[in-house]
């Protein structure tokens, strides 16, 4: 959201510092979104406590900006000519000498503000990924004191280099395709899907579990059934077999001996 929403990616990052404040990517993340939403005392502070917990100086460029922003140039100027410097590469000494610039142009120093660009870094015939920006910038300073023909020079000098990087208006355009997809979409399970799949799935387990265990246990009455059948009761069983061998003959039966049993 940073480069949509500023303010929107801002807020995002005050609620990650409320998880993780002592975390310093956390800290540098709130510092860059407030850079960009234009909050430069929030940013100055998130930058500050960055450098302390990692004891990197990569935004070293964006402190002193940010020194610019709550209106303290001469701060800005201090930390820009300071030795810790030279601890910066090639991107972040060419920052800090923009910074410088347009801090000395704060003050009203439009010829010094010339002079801080004039650094290594600028060469009219050769193009770096910072060269863009540096030479717009020190055009633009160069036709602060009124030195137009070469600030015309380094504007033309732009557009030769961003057409050597590809960037700026020679960037190859992203292509967004809208139509509609001959391949089905196959939508990604979610969580729920998981939970709930697993969950019946052991519903589905526990209910075979119940089945095989009843079952069973039908099985085991069956037996102890037949088994009952077949010997609890050997007398009546022998009795049966006698009456039905008499092949629908009366049994005869002795009245005592029935009373008996």
């Amino acid at each position: 959201m940073i480069d949509i929403n500023p303010q929107l990616a801002y807020e995002h990052t005050i609620a990650a510092s409320r998880r993780g404040g002592r975390v310093a990517v956390v800290r540098e993340a709130v510092g860059l979104a407030a850079y960009a939403a234009g909050e430069f005392a929030e940013a100055l502070r998130e930058f500050r406590t960055h450098r302390r917990i990692s004891g990197n100086n990569l935004h070293l460029p964006l402190i002193a900006d940010s020194e610019r922003g709550i209106g303290r140039p001469e701060k800005a100027l201090e930390i820009a000519h300071s030795d810790v410097i030279e601890t910066l590469d090639a991107n972040g000494k060419v920052e800090m000498a923009m910074v410088a610039s347009g801090a000395q142009n704060d003050l009203g120093n439009l010829e010094a503000a010339v002079t801080e660009l004039e650094i290594p870094q600028l060469e009219l015939n050769r193009a770096f990924s910072y060269s863009p920006r540096l030479f717009s910038a020190y055009a633009d300073a160069l036709e602060n004191v009124g030195r137009t023909e070469e600030a015309a020079t380094w504007r033309n000098q732009i557009a030769v280099a961003e057409e050597a990087l590809g960037t700026g208006q020679f960037e190859e355009p992203e292509i967004i395709d809208f139509g509609e997809d001959d391949e089905t979409d196959v939508r990604r399970p979610r969580a729920r899907d998981i939970v709930g799949s697993e969950a019946r799935e052991d519903d589905e387990s526990e209910e075979a579990t119940a089945l095989s265990d009843e079952d069973a246990v039908t099985e085991i009455d069956a037996e102890s059934l037949e088994s009952s059948t077949d010997e609890s009761n050997p007398e009546l069983d022998d009795e049966d077999e006698t009456i039905i061998n008499v092949n629908g003959a009366d049994p005869v039966i002795d009245q005592d001996e029935n009373d008996e049993k």
